[in-house]
């Protein structure tokens, strides 16, 4: 004997599996159809995307170059790396009249620390007498002054051999000269009259008595009873 009604249930049963089968294969039928074009579009765009990250990775490294993070610490940024080379030239001019002003006893120069590295625009001061070089604070008030001096005559000299066209004309120098002992007055002073010797007008402005001697043309500034000058 059949049992019709147990087997139309069977057929009824995978019936609906095979509804479901279908509805996947459908299903997965229309994703292959997206994916397919998907990887259509993706194959076009990997030259692309492959030039691009070339680019990119040569950007980060010019990048990291530039601010001195491409080997980790103790490398300078590109900015500080050219304003290391400009203050190298500056101080080659500067000590020209420093070294004169100190009787070659001084010579300033660009810090290097102790492991070799070249970190900033820190300066020290070369001791000819001691052949040690130390921090140029360590300076005395006359000494620090021929040396801001020295490296402003520098700058001015830096500036003019560097800036087609540029001239510096006119220096004004404004106190310093109070911490000078008679000596080294007299070797600043001796600076300054040979800068003024040539095109340049360096005009000083100070409270120091003795100046007024070696200084042919002057204007004095005083204060009335009311606080004018």
């Amino acid at each position: 004997e059949v049992d019709v009604e147990k087997l139309t249930s069977e057929k009824n049963k995978q019936l609906n599996i095979k509804d479901s089968l279908n509805s996947q294969r459908d299903s997965m039928n229309e994703r292959k159809g997206v994916n397919q074009e998907s990887v259509q579009k993706i194959e076009v765009l990997l030259p692309k995307i492959s030039s691009v990250n070339d680019r990119y990775n040569m950007i980060s490294a010019l990048y990291e170059v530039s601010t001195g993070t491409n080997r980790g610490q103790g490398r300078p940024s590109l900015e500080t790396y050219v304003q290391m080379h400009c203050l190298d030239q500056i101080n080659r001019r500067a000590n020209l009249r420093f070294k004169t002003m100190t009787d070659n006893k001084y010579e300033l120069r660009r810090r290097i620390e102790d492991d070799g590295s070249e970190l900033g625009l820190d300066l020290n001061v070369k001791d000819f007498y001691t052949g040690r070089e130390r921090n140029v604070h360590t300076l005395s008030g006359g000494e620090q002054f021929q040396a801001s001096l020295s490296l402003a005559l520098g700058l001015a000299d830096e500036i003019q051999a560097n800036s087609g066209g540029i001239k510096l004309d006119a220096m004004f120098i404004d106190e310093g000269f109070g911490t000078l002992d008679g000596d080294t007055l007299n070797k600043a002073m001796k600076a300054l009259e040979d800068l003024s010797q040539g095109n340049k007008l360096v005009g000083i402005i100070s409270h120091v008595d003795e100046l007024e001697t070696r200084i042919p043309s002057k204007i004095y500034i005083k204060k009335d009873e009311s606080g004018i000058s």
